[in-house]
């Protein structure tokens, strides 16, 4: 035994020695324990995978709690209390969510319903472009044949409602979704409230002589997690404005439809733009070449205004991250959790750098 009480080698083999050959002596009943041991593992494992659904529901209320917070931070800091804040944000917040879906989902509904309708028109039109006659002299009648067949389908009430599993899981897919959203409505109020003492209890579980660092990285994660969130629906907000607009001014069916996929896919960070520059000027080709080429330069130098002044002044107070590194987090978190993985990769990812930067470099430099 050394000096400091800690077991030298001579020590510690005879010691793995005797716990091998008690092992050995009783093989069973080591089985039997290790055995426990995996069904128990498997059986976590499972827990997780059902729970995976509430799981979910807790991180987009937590994220959502810090989007709002450093609203009810500026807020708290006149004259009204944090309480008060809560309750002014939350309200703006809610009156804010159903006055857009009141506003948007009939029109969505009604202009998916007419995209259904107007579907063997766009192909008729689409069919008498020169666009077509060049795919036709490129690849032959697989061409026409191909257009035919999405014309069927997309016709067809029966494919439709074979997508969403037909009309009674269409309803209790909707019934589901509604209930998912109040209950991530009230965990994030519960969340906003209580997130200082949430700080504190985290700052609490350190060990006393690393509690000042420990508070300060919260508060620097939470701060940036807060105002990257915010500042990307507000970036997916341009977007959609900038979008409904263009395509009113091109004259392209479908405007406030496109504006809703727009905000929905732009969320997704440097991916999102991108996708939906391909997805947009793909639509517009239905109509004619010219309107799709026109829209895609268009759209294209929105991006580049987008990338050098909107995102500068929206994300100053976030956490900055290589772009191959958001480019992995997006692809990692959204396949795992989808639209929700995507947007949360980002500042997970930036946590972990801050944390990496602050604690795990400074250690290997002193061990130096």
């Amino acid at each position: 035994m050394s000096t400091d009480g800690v077991p030298t080698t001579e020590t510690a083999a005879p010691t793995a020695g005797r716990a091998v050959g008690a092992i050995l002596r009783r093989p069973f009943q080591a089985g039997f324990f290790l055995t426990l041991g995996g069904l128990a593992a498997l059986a976590l494992g499972a827990a997780l995978t059902s729970l995976s659904t509430v799981l979910v529901y807790v991180a987009l209320a937590l994220f959502i709690a810090l989007g709002l917070d450093p609203l009810v931070r500026r807020i708290s800091r006149g004259k009204l209390s944090r309480a008060w804040s809560i309750v002014l944000v939350c309200l703006g917040f809610v009156v804010a969510l159903a006055g857009v879906l009141l506003l948007i989902i009939p029109t969505v509904v009604n202009q998916v319903a007419q995209f259904v309708r107007s579907a063997p028109t766009l192909i008729a039109d689409f069919q008498e472009s020169d666009l077509y006659r060049w795919l036709q002299e490129t690849f032959g009648d697989r061409v026409g044949s191909m257009l035919a067949d999405a014309q069927a389908f997309l016709t067809d009430p029966t494919n439709l409602a074979a997508i969403g599993g037909g009309v009674l899981q269409i309803g209790s897919t909707l019934a589901t979704a509604l209930s998912g959203i109040v209950i991530v409505l009230v965990l994030g109020l519960y969340f906003l409230a209580s997130l200082p003492a949430m700080k504190s209890s985290l700052i609490r579980l350190a060990p006393a002589r690393n509690r000042t660092i420990v508070g300060e990285l919260t508060e620097e994660i939470t701060a940036s997690v807060g105002s990257y969130l915010a500042g990307m629906v507000v970036l997916a907000l341009f977007n959609a404005v900038f979008t409904f607009v263009l395509h009113l001014i091109l004259g392209l069916p479908f405007p406030q439809l496109m504006a809703v996929v727009a905000f929905c896919i732009t969320l997704i960070p440097l991916v999102g733009p991108v996708l939906f520059w391909g997805i947009g000027t793909l639509f517009a080709l239905f109509t004619s070449p010219t309107d799709a080429l026109v829209f895609a330069l268009v759209y294209l130098v929105y991006m580049q205004l987008e990338a050098y002044l909107l995102t500068p002044r929206v994300m100053n107070r976030t956490i900055s991250v290589p772009g191959s590194l958001v480019v992995i987090g997006a692809l990692v978190g959204g396949t795992l959790l989808g639209l929700l993985g995507a947007l949360v990769a980002i500042p997970v990812t930036a946590a972990i750098l801050l944390i990496i930067k602050r604690i795990v470099i400074p250690r290997l430099d002193r061990n130096v």
